[in-house]
């Protein structure tokens, strides 16, 4: 018989399949919900709104490894970026690399963000720029942006709000921010400000060079089931996890088509190709053997910024039925 469960999650082209019903779920009949991933996030920490949800990888560690979540992980991983293109400066500050970020301001829509997180660990790893060494500023990303949601002041770190009628892009265009992290392109760049341009020029490049050199494609959101449902339903999570991995196949195996393309852009199947190149055929994997370098990255990375207070094993994070689930579904 099957058991309705709600699922929050945003509608990508791996998750598309399944909200389009070309996907079942054995077992289940689901009721997607989408709406703003920071929507879905506070929801889901803050009300336990959804079932099954998308989660912000940085939030889920902090929260396990101090107060606790109320969801357990699944390793499936609807979005992944590179992150070397977040970071945005003023070019009449004298800063011309990593390091000139030093003792500068620099703002963050939250501290705690995923996007914040990867793009100051790549800092920290290459560069040797830790988060400590920056002034760090938040508030909206900009006048049409809702405030953002604190919940981890990390010690040892400068991290102060706005002045409450401004925003992250109106800072920056001002001169009252030095430089920005920001998970997309902030208003006053693609403005065209003169003064404003990422920090990597040309990032495609050196994300290429950073996967290659590391094996990371980092994750930024992985996917949680309510830890009451696991205790009472333990078969769940697999049957969840198949269902996303078979989503996820869909898409991919859609991308390379040539005779109806299955995406908008004209030479999608070669762009397949040139990623596959760089970072394999299985560049967009789920389960935790084949993301163990991605995900031990991120709880070093949350360690030693201060938002995990401990540092968090891999096998913490996920339900102990998926610890050996290998993602194939082939």
């Amino acid at each position: 018989m099957s058991r309705p469960l709600s699922i929050a999650v945003a509608p990508y082209d791996r998750t598309l399949p399944l909200m389009a019903g070309l996907i079942p779920i054995e077992g289940i009949t689901p009721t997607y919900v989408t709406a703003p991933l920071e929507e879905i996030f506070a929801r889901a920490f803050d009300e336990q709104a959804f079932d099954v949800t998308e989660l912000s990888f940085s939030n889920y560690l902090y929260l396990t490894a101090s107060t606790g979540c109320p969801y357990v992980g699944l390793p499936i991983f609807p979005s992944r970026a590179f992150r070397h293109s977040a970071i945005y400066i003023r070019t009449d500050r004298g800063i011309r690399g990593p390091r000139d970020l030093a003792g500068r301001v620099v703002g963050v829509r939250e501290f705690s963000m995923t996007a914040a997180l990867v793009a100051r660990g790549v800092l920290e790893d290459d560069f040797g720029l830790r988060a400590s060494d920056v002034r760090w500023r938040y508030g909206p990303a900009d006048k049409y942006d809702t405030q953002p949601i604190v919940r981890v002041r990390p010690p040892d770190i400068e991290l102060q709000p706005l002045p409450q009628a401004s925003n992250l892009s109106d800072a920056l265009a001002s001169g009252e921010l030095d430089a920005l992290v920001a998970y997309k392109p902030p208003k006053v760049f693609l403005d065209g400000h003169p003064s404003i341009r990422r920090l990597f020029e040309d990032y495609p490049a050196i994300e290429a060079d950073y996967a290659r050199r590391t094996g990371i494609f980092p994750i930024m959101h992985l996917v949680g089931v309510r830890k009451e449902l696991v205790e009472h339903e333990p078969g769940l999570c697999i049957r969840v996890c198949n269902a996303f991995e078979a989503a996820r196949c869909y898409a991919l195996e859609r991308t390379r088509e040539t005779q109806a393309p299955f995406i908008s852009l004209p030479w999608a199947p070669a762009e397949s190709a040139r990623v596959e190149a760089i970072l394999g055929s299985e560049f967009w994997s789920y389960g935790l053997d084949a993301n163990r370098s991605a995900i031990d990255a991120l709880c070093r990375y949350s360690f030693n910024q201060g938002i995990a207070p401990r540092l968090l094993k891999a096998e913490e994070l996920f339900a102990f039925e998926t610890l050996a689930w290998n993602g194939v579904a082939r």
